[in-house]
């Protein structure tokens, strides 16, 4: 089991402990609400997620064997989401992420459970850390 995969599964139980979905989405407002900062700077065009309903931006930093996301969102349940990725995905090496499935969207039943536009914003999200994570690969 890689990172990535270990990551999954930590996400994957904590939102076991949660009955139902109306916990998991006050549980995701939480986690999106404990994003770090992120500097107005970054706030670019080259740095926003198309295909997202809300406005999201994300930056990747390459330290080392490993790639750093930064993320923010204008919208209280997608920062959830963001959070959620960034704890499987951030500090990852890039070739683990590549190779890892987001398997944790099917174990929480993000499609059946987000807005059909959430769950756009969420595709394209993953989309952009794949595309980071392969850039980066190739920077290797």
């Amino acid at each position: 089991m890689n990172e990535v995969d270990a990551a999954q599964r930590e996400v994957i139980e904590e939102f076991a402990f949660f009955d139902n979905w109306m916990d998991r989405y006050q549980y995701l407002i939480d986690l999106g609400r404990r994003l770090p900062e992120f500097p107005e700077a970054d706030r670019t065009d080259e740095n926003r997620i198309r295909g997202c309903q809300s406005q999201v931006w994300f930056v990747a930093e390459r330290s080392g064997e490993r790639i750093r996301f930064r993320a923010i969102s204008d919208a209280a349940i997608v920062s959830g989401l963001i959070a959620v990725l960034l704890r499987i995905y951030s500090d990852k090496k890039p070739a683990e992420i590549l190779a890892t499935p987001p398997e944790f969207i099917q174990a929480l039943q993000l499609e059946q459970h987000l807005s059909p536009t959430r769950s756009n914003g969420l595709a394209s999200m993953l989309k952009a850390i794949r595309r980071m994570a392969a850039e980066a690969e190739g920077s290797a």
